[in-house]
């Protein structure tokens, strides 16, 4: 991810104490977080901006952690996210089982902030080193470190911008990305309500894509998707 881009962090947590600490030593560690106390809230903010990472904890009110992780790897749309346990179950079963319904790490309660932000950082490293080195939409072919995009074998003449806003798109396929988002992560600024340079590069890059311009969805209010797109 390059610098200035938000990578956040979701974390999931009833204990009012814990939660007010997490947060405050990922923000102290530079990374910008927030957390739910219940599993319907933490859903509610997902749908309207994924996450980047995801620390969640096992004993919750309304379904368990563990049931949370499931349905997250189950949406393809989330299924990637790096999903850290932070549990007082320290058990070698609860680790294992937590492990092999797709968590990336586990951490048990109690924990040093000091661990925890090593953690979250080598979990990030290792997403980011996993990330795909080639992107595809029908006849599209994306090279994100060459910046290159073919059609048919011709090269897209894609500004700098509109080819770091289509990667973006495409590294989070299926995922609502508000204009803020987008803006921060491609401008490295914030979104002021009046400021029209998303839907300007959302305009020219769709022209250039042609038919598959189409394949980038408007979500009124919200932002911009790339749905259906190839794995």
């Amino acid at each position: 991810m390059r610098k200035g881009a938000v990578f956040m962090i979701y974390l999931v947590e009833d204990d009012d104490a814990i939660r007010e600490l997490v947060l405050y030593a990922l923000s102290n560690g530079g990374f910008a977080a927030e957390g739910f106390d219940t599993p319907s809230a933490f859903w509610r903010a997902v749908a309207r901006c994924a996450p980047s990472m995801i620390l969640l904890d096992i004993m919750l009110p309304e379904e368990s952690g563990l049931e949370l992780l499931k349905k997250l790897r189950a949406d393809p749309s989330l299924a990637r996210v790096p999903v850290m346990m932070l549990t007082a179950k320290g058990s070698e079963y609860d680790k294992v089982l937590g492990l092999e319904l797709g968590a990336d790490d586990y951490l048990a309660k109690p924990f040093g902030m000091m661990e925890l932000l090593a953690r979250v950082k080598a979990l990030k490293r290792r997403a980011e080193a996993a990330a795909p080195s080639e992107y595809r939409l029908g006849p599209l072919r994306v090279w994100p470190e060459k910046h290159l995009a073919l059609r048919d074998g011709a090269a897209l003449p894609l500004t700098r911008k509109e080819f770091e806003l289509l990667c973006l798109l495409l590294r989070n396929r299926g995922i609502v990305l508000t204009r803020d988002r987008l803006l921060d992560e491609i401008w490295g600024y914030s979104f002021d309500g009046e400021n029209r340079t998303v839907d300007v590069h959302v305009r020219t890059l769709r022209q250039k894509l042609g038919d598959l311009g189409d394949r980038i969805e408007t979500v009124r209010g919200v932002g911009y998707k790339i749905g259906g797109c190839d794995p």
